[in-house]
């Protein structure tokens, strides 16, 4: 009886461990989509582009307008088009700005 309750408590501690890795992992991964979500996603739903439908966030109409990289992204955060919030360093840190591209680049082909 005991080896069975030592058991089943070993068990669901190393559930909890790896429960607990896989969410902090999953976390990390989904950062760049939460910055996302608050900054850009009001004006691009979806990778669209309500004020210039145009300029989309789709791999397609990011390289026909020059936008290839994860560092051309951030450059138009930086310093955007016509119609587009500017978002400067105290508004969006270089860190979240790339976390940002790189969700773009991956979810928007």
């Amino acid at each position: 009886m005991k080896k069975t309750v030592v058991l089943l408590f070993a068990a669901a501690f190393l559930s909890l461990l790896i429960t607990a890795g896989w969410a902090k992992e999953d976390g990390k991964k989904n950062r760049g989509e939460m910055l996302f979500m608050q900054n850009c996603s009001p004006c691009h739903p979806d990778g669209g582009n309500i004020i210039n439908p145009a300029f989309t966030l789709h791999q397609k109409d990011r390289e026909t307008h020059g936008v290839k990289t994860a560092k051309d992204i951030v450059g138009k955060m930086r310093n955007p088009g016509p119609g587009m919030t500017k978002f400067d360093k105290k508004t969006i840190s270089d860190k979240d700005a790339k976390e940002i591209a790189e969700y773009v680049m991956k979810t928007f082909k």
